[in-house]
């Protein structure tokens, strides 16, 4: 993959404080994250305290820190969420992201300082689009999932210097319309453009024509059902240079519910990619293959989405990878100390993954030694063991099953 003309940004997510550290030192130019609000009420979100926290580590890295208030709020919720945003202006967030016109612009006509950015689930199609909320006073834009290659190539030249574009390139996409859903109201009662969703659509379906009652949907091969919602993991690594060339501004990364392997994992890769880095698909495949996935799928970015963008065979997300251990920020004389995440045994052989997305070895000793000097021949989560051999915080150590 060739270095391409521009450098866009590489956007990554954070559903907790610990987690917006891990992209931070795996790569990321820029950290968004929610408190109440946000549309992943379940991803664990940040007190007011731990969002002041986190812009703060942010800016000391040089790093920006985006807010997601990108819920499609009722009319007694206005108020909460303008406070909200004061209260993350004094925090010297760089920018809010919305979805609601309504927020939008409130935000503006009260002279939040802070950038507004457009969230996906505004379903921005096209550059008229853009280019109203460019008027209302928007500084970025994320364009739809569905849109493809030539289509954002098509909306640039129109926006350019006017709005910021931002793509999402990788994670987890709903089979709605930019993820605007109701079967998750419906069946459940959660309501998933309020950030409460249960993924139904990853659940096992028998299609049935209203008024052919018994008559399953051909698609079906045996009485197992299909999981025919359910969305293979968008991953755009070979489309970065191309999106890059057009002008696109930001590369997000979706996965404010995802573990700390999967960001240090995922952010290193596209880290390494916009750097210029030569890997090839293959190898590309293969490092994502080490955290859960449903399989990948390009998307809606070379044309229509058919079936194989689903995964049809079950709804179990897998990976090639048990998260071993990672390295604190403890000292240690000629070594290291790592914290437990995972059952490890003493004398087996982890692969290291780096932050700066390289790949090494390591051999843990035998026996293993903790904290306290008491020797163990395994440690279990969230024990503190000491390495001989030094390695950088941060650093993870996985089990790799081929």
């Amino acid at each position: 993959m060739a270095q391409s003309s521009k450098r866009p940004e590489l956007l990554a997510p954070a559903g907790n404080l610990e987690k917006l550290k891990w992209a931070v030192q795996y790569g990321a130019d820029a950290v968004y994250f929610g408190s109440e609000y946000s549309l992943r009420n379940f991803a664990g979100n940040f007190s007011l305290a731990q969002a002041e926290q986190g812009i703060k580590y942010l800016h000391r890295f040089g790093r920006k820190a985006y807010i997601t208030l990108n819920i499609f709020p009722f009319s007694d919720e206005y108020d909460k969420i303008l406070s909200l945003a004061r209260n993350f202006d004094e925090m010297n967030a760089d920018a809010i992201i919305v979805a609601d016109l309504g927020v939008l612009m409130m935000l503006k006509r009260e002279g939040i300082r802070a950038a507004v950015h457009i969230s996906t689930q505004a379903n921005t199609l096209s550059s008229q689009t853009a280019l109203e909320y460019a008027e209302l006073g928007a500084s970025r834009v994320n364009l739809a999932r569905e849109l493809s290659l030539q289509q954002i190539k098509a909306i640039l030249p129109a926006v350019s210097g006017k709005i910021q574009t931002e793509v999402f390139i990788h994670g987890a996409v709903c089979f709605s319309y930019s993820g605007r859903c109701a079967i998750s109201d419906y069946l459940t009662g959660r309501r998933a453009n309020r950030g409460e969703c249960t993924h139904p659509c990853r659940w096992k379906y028998h299609l049935m024509e209203e008024e052919r009652p018994g008559e399953y949907h051909p698609v079906f091969e045996d009485d197992r059902g299909l999981y025919f919602f359910n969305s293979k993991d968008l991953a755009l690594f070979e489309y970065v240079p191309a999106l890059a060339e057009i002008g696109v501004d930001s590369m997000k990364i979706e996965g404010r519910m995802k573990s700390v392997h999967y960001i240090g994992s995922v952010v290193s890769l596209y880290r390494r990619i916009i750097d210029g880095d030569e890997i090839s698909s293959e190898e590309a495949f293969k490092l994502l293959g080490r955290v859960k996935n449903r399989g990948y799928s390009r998307g809606f970015i070379d044309g229509p989405a058919e079936s194989k963008d689903c995964q049809l065979e079950d709804n179990h997300s897998t990976g090639g990878t048990v998260f071993a251990a990672n390295v604190t920020d403890q000292t240690s004389d000629n070594g290291c100390f790592i914290r437990v995440r995972n059952k490890i045994f003493a004398g087996e052989k982890l692969e290291v993954l780096l932050p700066n997305g390289r790949l090494s070895e390591a051999t843990l000793p035998k026996p293993l030694t903790d904290q306290k000097g008491e020797t163990h021949e395994f440690a279990n989560n969230e024990q503190i063991i000491r390495l001989t051999s030094p390695l950088p915080e941060f650093s993870i150590l996985r089990r790799v099953s081929e």
